[in-house]
């Protein structure tokens, strides 16, 4: 059985077979929910206190700077020591953030600088978690599995973005913002349990321990001297600069000044742009090797009309409809970016090269949510969406077609994976 008639929905069955996987992946579920809550809560609260863009990308600078500092010791951190204690101690954290934050909302005492505050805090915790966790999923599943688990994967995570922000939205109406900051530290909960009940890693031989505690620098190197894995990297970087700020910095805005809505329908359009995100998931198993590229180049027409458009939508409906399209577009691209990426890693090097391709997003973050939101104050939100939309398609489309035919190609360690028959479809999932 070839390597491609394995990505089918049979597949990501199989992965969810009970498990390692399948205890994240529940826990990941409830946790994402918490977490999607929380930043459409957090986007409202900002929104309250300024108008101005500029100042909305400030929290992404606060906690951009120290992922842009240490997301490269969090990714040295994942080869080196139990991924299940680092992403514990990230878990605890968030809960205390969450509960802080939510009870100065309560008191009526919040202010902006608290908010940087956290945000701070928050981004020593991601530049641990992330590279950690992208290291991770891989990790429960055997090698010729990957594609199939950051697909299910993708998916959960974006299925939760359908229901977060809607959830949110009735909770902030209902109780106020502070709620959902709560229901976010209870959420976690769910993911603990999970990582206590995970195994550890099984120890590799010593050749390769001794390479797990090598420094970042070879990370780098893998990447530099991987054409495709480079690729991907600036793709992400690409969509960090141009896109991610106008969904996750902007939208707030967008909602209450252009399109003169309140905090439920900005709950709505952002749980019903995650549809997309969660359809881009699922399509994503079934995408053979050889068809990776030409989806990433049509994906990034899409995204690119979907943003220029949305610069002239004239209502809600219309501006949901974009979106719908703009996150299935991001979805399959992030996911695709991951799958190679991460294919084309050794083990013992993953966390570290989770960590370079997390920088391309996290990295850039700090930068990107200035720029956009600088250009949106300066020129006007719905000029400052139609370049960022030519801009990113210009360079996004440029970066994929330079490694079209090496994409196609097998990664070491991927033949005798694909030539083992496939273990049958338990009964229980």
């Amino acid at each position: 059985m070839s390597a491609e008639v394995k990505l089918s929905t049979r597949n990501a069955l199989r992965v969810l077979r009970p498990g390692p996987f399948r205890r994240y992946i529940i826990g990941s579920a409830i946790s994402d929910t918490g977490t999607w809550m929380q930043v459409m809560a957090q986007g409202y609260v900002m929104s309250t206190l300024t108008s101005k863009a500029l100042l909305l990308g400030m929290a992404n600078l606060a906690a951009g700077l120290p992922m842009l500092l240490l997301t490269l010791a969090g990714g040295a951190a994942a080869d080196r020591f139990d991924k299940r204690k680092i992403l514990l101690a990230t878990q605890y954290v968030q809960i205390v953030l969450a509960i802080s934050i939510g009870l100065l909302i309560m008191s009526g005492k919040i202010q902006i600088w608290h908010i940087l505050a956290f945000a701070v805090v928050l981004g020593i915790s991601n530049s641990f978690e992330m590279p950690t966790l992208n290291a991770f999923v891989p990790e429960l599943v055997a090698r010729d599995e990957i594609q199939s688990a950051i697909a299910v994967d993708r998916a959960v995570f974006h299925g939760s973005r359908v229901v977060g922000p809607a959830l949110a939205g009735i909770f902030i109406s209902a109780w106020g913002a502070a709620s959902a900051f709560f229901c976010n530290a209870i959420s976690f909960v769910a993911l603990i349990i999970a990582l206590f009940i995970i195994p550890p890693r099984r120890r590799g031989t010593a050749e390769e321990e001794q390479k797990r505690a090598s420094g970042i620098k070879d990370g780098f190197r893998h990447v530099a001297s991987d054409r495709p894995s480079l690729a991907m990297i600036g793709l992400i970087a690409a969509t960090t600069v141009f896109i991610f700020p106008i969904i996750t910095v902007m939208m707030p805005l967008y909602v209450r000044l252009v399109l003169g809505m309140g905090p439920d329908k900005f709950g709505y359009l952002m749980g019903a742009s995650a549809v997309g995100a969660l359809v881009g998931a699922i399509f994503l198993i079934s995408i053979p090797r050889d068809k990776r590229v030409l989806f990433m180049m049509v994906n990034v027409g899409i995204v690119a009309l979907a943003i220029f458009s949305l610069s002239r939508a004239p209502t809600f409906y219309l501006a949901t409809a974009l979106l719908v399209l703009n996150s299935l577009g991001l979805s399959m691209n992030f996911g695709l970016a991951n799958t190679i990426v991460q294919e084309r890693a050794p083990d013992y090097l993953r966390g570290r090269v989770s960590a370079v391709f997390m920088l391309s997003f996290v990295g850039l973050m700090p930068v990107a949510g200035l720029g956009i939101t600088g250009l949106s104050d300066l020129l006007g939100m719905r000029t400052a969406l139609a370049i960022a939309a030519v801009c990113y398609a210009v360079i996004a489309l440029f970066v994929l077609a330079r490694v079209r035919v090496q994409c196609r190609e097998q990664p070491l360690g991927q033949a005798e994976a694909a030539e083992r028959p496939a273990p049958p479809l338990p009964a229980t999932v």
